[in-house]
């Protein structure tokens, strides 16, 4: 049985993880689904014809969905989905801005993920995505390892990029981790960071380490700015493809990622951004990291302001 993975969401982030996820070569079948007519079937038509200059084999399917689920049995059988569905931030938004609009239009994916992929595993990319990846986990009633989100692997990706600007360094020297929420909660963690392997806090100051800590967080905002039109994707899309490979190679690669922790760090009962083990079936394990007393103490405060908000999105 070849690997089949789908992408809800034909918008560019939708659209460009649908790409990597074809380039990889790692799946039989790319389903990509939009409820904007004739939308996914044209993506698929021109990424197919991208094959034979890239050198893969992956088959593109491109299906329109209607409001009562019409188009959904085209995901059947997938291994992995990919929720990006939804509005983008506009200038000036935060995440927790969309949050009802994409409730329901997350809600009813997952009813249809529920229905036609009942043994997927489900990524969620939709902002305000500690929120919408609980709600698509109560929408789908999946066990909580099979329901995860991506925020962590962007967030990071951000503050090496960051890093390496400032140090002017190659990116792969430098390494970094940021856990607790996608938004203001969120918490990079110095320690846990390095160049050339050694320590960050021996690289640069505290000052700007601090600095750029902030930049990490307002990083999808300064995008979002600059764009005028929509939110962030390429290295969104480079996340999200990334997690989705692992689930379909069950690699065991360890990445930050939103997922249930229950007991880890002395937090339970909340979807959060925290590193694990990722494989076949979603996330085998929770990985726990030792923090400063510090970055701890951000941890547990970012687990709360998201339980707050996770509890809200159970009646949306």
């Amino acid at each position: 049985m070849g690997k089949k993975v789908t992408v809800v969401g034909a918008g560019f982030y939708g659209s460009t993880t649908a790409q990597r996820l074809a380039e990889y070569d790692v799946f039989d079948t790319v389903v990509i689904t939009d409820i904007v007519e004739g939308k996914p079937a044209g993506l698929a038509l021109d990424l197919n014809q991208s094959r034979a200059i890239e050198g893969f084999e992956t088959k593109v399917v491109g299906v329109t969905t209607g409001p009562n689920g019409e188009g959904y049995e085209a995901i059947e059988g997938s291994d992995v989905v990919v929720i990006t569905a939804g509005l983008p931030r506009k200038p000036g938004m935060s995440r927790m801005d969309l949050l009802e609009t994409n409730a329901k239009i997350v809600r009813q994916v997952a009813e249809n993920v529920a229905k036609y992929a009942p043994n997927a595993v489900v990524i969620v990319v939709s902002n305000p995505l500690d929120e919408m990846t609980a709600l698509a986990q109560i929408a789908t009633q999946f066990p909580k390892n099979r329901v995860l989100g991506q925020a962590g692997m962007l967030d990071t990706a951000r503050f090496t990029n960051f890093v390496a600007e400032a140090l002017n360094v190659p990116v792969k020297s430098v390494k970094t981790l940021t856990l607790g929420s996608h938004g203001d909660t969120m918490v990079p963690v110095p320690s846990k960071s390095t160049v050339n392997g050694k320590p960050l806090r021996d690289a640069m100051p505290a000052e700007q380490i601090e600095e750029l800590v902030v930049k990490t967080r307002n990083g999808g905002a300064e995008v979002v700015a600059l764009l005028k039109t929509g939110s962030a994707y390429y290295a969104p899309s480079a996340a999200a493809a990334r997690m989705a490979k692992a689930v379909a190679e069950d690699s065991g690669e360890v990445m930050p990622v939103c997922a249930w922790v229950d007991g880890q760090y002395g937090i339970a009962g909340v979807y959060l951004g925290v590193e694990a083990e990722i494989g076949a079936e979603g996330v085998k394990r929770v990985v726990e990291t030792d923090l400063d007393a510090d970055e701890l103490a951000s941890l547990k405060e970012a687990a709360e302001a998201v339980r707050a908000k996770q509890a809200d999105v159970a009646n949306m």
